[in-house]
């Protein structure tokens, strides 16, 4: 959280560069078998079971009863990859909270939402992360006190890491829970650039409730807010003053914005550019 957002966005495209390398490899997507008759095409699931991405065994069963029970790993039997969100991006970034457009799931209870907080903190991939962020603070010297060699490097990397964590759990668990808000990301799939850009800009401000409505999101900024100001609990005096914390918070705010307009843009990506290898 002492990052400068610049260098988050850095770090960012550098994971996306290196994680399209993996790519090159890859064989020719295979050719999607023809569908075949089935009853219950008749009356399709109203929702993406796999968007779901809480625990499987408290996953809530669809009200439709003649449906078979859908696996978390069974592809759809229709083509439609359009506004399709997969469980990560490019293979390393999490994506569990994003929801594929056009798809209605019921609420979460408390112990789905602090568990998608947990997929999201202690996830490999956050462990990578916070190496890099450890790495590029260190290199910048953006807290002195920590110092440098191996010693100091540990200091920065538990510091990203519960940076994470402590964002994680509060904009995705504790205020929403509280709040009863919807911490998920819901996908508007269609439109143009500017349109589907600033809808997911907006929902920086504007989120689901969990009783379905919308409201404004506590969850993003009051949470974040208290992640800035928890921080300040493990972090030297030097930062922790008025200045550094609203940074912080800002900071935080801004890069969940940039993942927003990534997470909706990514069905599209994955559609065109990787032709669904993802």
């Amino acid at each position: 959280m002492g990052l400068e957002f610049r260098d988050m966005k850095r770090v960012f495209v550098s994971m996306l560069l290196l994680s399209c390398l993996g790519v090159a490899q890859e064989a020719p997507p295979k050719q999607e078998a023809p569908a075949q008759e089935d009853p219950s095409a008749r009356n399709p699931m109203p929702w993406d079971v796999e968007s779901l991405l809480v625990p499987q065994e408290s996953t809530p069963k669809p009200q439709t009863e003649q449906l078979p029970a859908a696996s978390p790993s069974a592809a759809p039997a229709e083509g439609g990859a359009e506004g399709k969100q997969t469980k990560r991006i490019l293979w390393i970034i999490p994506n569990y909270r994003a929801v594929s457009a056009n798809t209605h799931l019921p609420p979460l209870s408390a112990k789905e939402k602090f568990w998608l907080a947990t997929q999201d903190s202690f996830d490999y991939s956050s462990f990578l992360l916070a190496g890099v962020l450890a790495g590029t603070g260190q290199a910048k010297n953006s807290t002195a006190e920590f110092g440098q060699g191996a010693a100091g490097f540990g200091r920065y990397y538990w510091h990203s890491f519960a940076d994470q964590a402590v964002g994680n759990y509060m904009t995705e668990a504790i205020v929403p829970v509280i709040m009863r808000k919807d911490p998920r990301y819901y996908t508007l799939g269609h439109g143009g650039l500017f349109r589907r850009s600033g809808y997911a800009l907006s929902r920086l401000l504007v989120t689901r409730t969990d009783s379905g409505g919308t409201s404004f999101n506590f969850s993003e900024i009051v949470g974040n807010g208290a992640g800035a100001g928890i921080s300040n609990l493990y972090y030297p005096a030097s930062q922790r003053t008025w200045t550094k914390t609203g940074q912080k918070w800002l900071t935080q705010v801004a890069i969940d914005g940039v993942f927003n307009v990534f997470k909706e843009f990514w069905p599209d990506i994955n559609r065109t550019v990787f032709r669904g290898r993802y």
